[in-house]
């Protein structure tokens, strides 16, 4: 090949951190989900009153996905009827100050 050069660009693995950080937490649901947990611990049925706006089904699929990458826990006790709670994680809680500083800001520009 003449004529052509390529450059590559040195390794970042900060800009990496954060690339696989905002994967984990990205998505349309997510942040929400992170958000409305908080420090709370709640029920399925009481996440799905918080967030009208999410089906059953995807509330369900986000809330597995959180469960695997360790930014929520799943607890399941043996009742009838069947009761199963969800809490942030300490990974999932060093999420929180970050967010609310980006909700903050959120305002400020709007």
């Amino acid at each position: 090949m003449t004529g052509s050069t390529r450059t590559e660009l040195p390794f970042k693995p900060d800009l990496l951190l954060i690339t696989n950080s905002l994967a984990i937490i990205s998505g349309k649901w997510r942040l929400y989900i992170i958000l409305t947990l908080g420090e709370e611990t709640l029920r399925y049925s009481q996440l799905s009153d918080r967030m009208p706006e999410i089906s059953q089904k995807i509330l369900a699929s986000e809330l597995k996905a959180l469960v695997a990458l360790g930014i929520l826990s799943r607890e399941a006790y043996a009742e009838i009827p069947p009761r199963v709670e969800y809490r942030l994680t300490e990974r999932g809680r060093l999420t929180l100050p970050i967010l609310r500083q980006i909700q903050d800001i959120g305002q400020t520009l709007n």
